[in-house]
């Protein structure tokens, strides 16, 4: 190659507004990065228990079965959104670690356009075949014109959702966990006023009943949207989409659904074993089930940090990797591993010598807090397996390898957690059976993601650009 040829652009008047995470402290960076992002779950969790407040004590029990009923319908959504979005950030995060610009814009025009398409037809999909998924869930018919017309109201919120989580992934993948914080923060907050005014027609609007909280989603979203891009353009920020030049690469196109749709595939794997591990609970009557509900919720507040802080992991891993600093991504992976470990550990002891008390946080009746107890034991002594999985995940779909980690999801779920869960259940006539084949399963999923990143199969990135090489003090030390 002579000078002649055409190099990455390295110097775009924007590359301020992004974050390089391929120099400075690894802990730092993992601590400042996770922060904002565990902040926005605990956010969008805070928001979904008030509004479940505000239906099923507001507006009945019809109600909050029709939003129970059709969040199947969204989960499957979202894991599309999820998908798609997360491979727009590892793209941008490589391309912005080896400091092509040039590709970056790609990245961000391709997906604006993509993930448009996609929302929007989506959505018109399944605004008219919202009626006839919910019949085949078996939707009792008292509930099916309640949750039938939410539903077709609430899906036209996609396209918005798609574009903040496409939003959100890039500006990540440059290295900025903040700013989506503060658009969803502030969403969240006018979605919380705005649910009871819409449901109950409070001053002087129309009463909606249940469709006043899919509006007022409708209309959070598309505002938040509009001014996340305001401020982007205003910034003259990296990830701002040039309306004037956008368009579809086929090349791009490829890639992104080459990443995005094992994402997608994954997530897709673990709502349908949820599926059967809960038929699995259902057996053991309605106490099993209430106590399996409870710990499930200790276990989301378990997971959140060590999820959130994969997701941290994935971001410097493909910085990292699209730079070439191999060595770098060793020591986010050490990180990593001593943080979600050491965060997980705590929760574990927690489950495993105060379970009743957990427990009795969110049910009171003593045969399902017994039921609970052996689960938390279980279980709960199995956390620290999320915290190596998360970590050594976040690794390999920094990379792009999001196929090998829904390999993984496959084997750990179908090839082991859920025959040894209906082995044991029916063998040992015990519902602890359950409990012992989903730690067994998890114990599985975390030991083949370890492996796959001791492997190193891991150092070849997705996207093949040469990076510009580091500056002299960055560079790791000759031997």
């Amino acid at each position: 190659m002579t000078t002649e040829d055409r190099q990455p652009d390295t110097e775009h008047p924007s590359a301020k507004h992004g974050t390089d995470l391929t120099t400075g402290s690894i802990p730092r960076h993992l601590i400042a990065f996770s922060i904002p992002m565990l902040a926005g779950s605990a956010l969008q969790t805070a928001y979904s228990i008030v509004n479940a407040i505000w239906v099923g004590k507001g507006l009945g029990t019809a109600a909050m079965a029709a939003v129970t009923v059709s969040m199947p319908i969204f989960f499957f959504l979202m894991a599309i959104a999820a998908g798609l979005t997360m491979a727009s950030g590892i793209l941008a995060a490589q391309s912005f670690g080896a400091k092509d610009f040039d590709q970056l814009r790609r990245v961000v025009r391709n997906s604006t356009v993509l993930i448009a398409v996609i929302s929007v037809i989506l959505s018109g999909i399944g605004h008219f075949l919202a009626t006839h998924m919910l019949m085949i869930m078996n939707t009792p018919r008292e509930v099916l014109a309640i949750a039938s017309e939410y539903l077709q109201i609430f899906l036209w919120s996609m396209p918005f959702m798609f574009g903040l989580f496409l939003i959100a992934s890039l500006l990540r993948g440059v290295g900025d966990s903040k700013t989506p914080l503060y658009f969803q923060a502030a969403g969240v907050a006018v979605t919380a006023v705005l649910d009871p005014i819409l449901m109950f027609g409070w001053l002087g609007f129309p009463r909606m009943g249940l469709n006043g909280t899919a509006v007022a989603t409708i209309f959070t979203n598309a505002a938040a949207l509009v001014a996340v891009l305001y401020y982007l353009h205003g910034k003259r920020h990296l990830v701002a989409p040039d309306w004037r030049r956008l368009g579809v690469d086929r090349e791009m196109s490829w890639l992104t659904l080459r990443i995005g749709v094992p994402s997608m595939l994954q997530q897709a794997l673990v709502s349908i074993g949820m599926v059967v591990i809960t038929g699995l609970v259902n057996a053991f009557g309605k106490d099993g089930m209430a106590a399996f509900g409870a710990a499930m919720r200790i276990d989301q507040l378990a997971f959140m940090p060590a999820m959130t802080l994969g997701m941290a992991v994935s971001t410097l891993a493909g910085q990292n990797i699209g730079a070439q600093r191999h060595d770098r991504v060793k020591e986010t992976f050490k990180w990593g591993m001593i943080f979600g470990c050491g965060i997980t550990l705590l929760a574990s002891a927690l489950a495993i010598t105060c379970p009743a008390f957990l427990m009795r946080a969110f049910i009171d009746d003593p045969k399902v807090v017994a039921m609970g107890i052996p689960y938390l034991h279980i279980v709960g002594g199995a956390y620290v397996l999320f915290a190596v999985m998360f970590v050594a995940n976040g690794v390999i779909n920094g990379a792009g390898h999001t196929m090998i980690t829904t390999a993984i999801t496959l084997i750990a779920l179908w090839g082991v957690r859920v025959p040894i869960a209906s082995y044991l259940s029916h063998s040992m006539h015990s519902i602890e059976g359950v409990w012992y084949g989903m730690a067994i399963g998890f114990s599985s999923g975390a030991l083949m993601s370890l492996a796959y990143y001791l492997s190193g199969r891991w150092k070849k990135p997705i996207v093949r650009k040469s990076p510009v090489p580091a500056e002299p003090e960055a560079m790791p030390m000759a031997e």
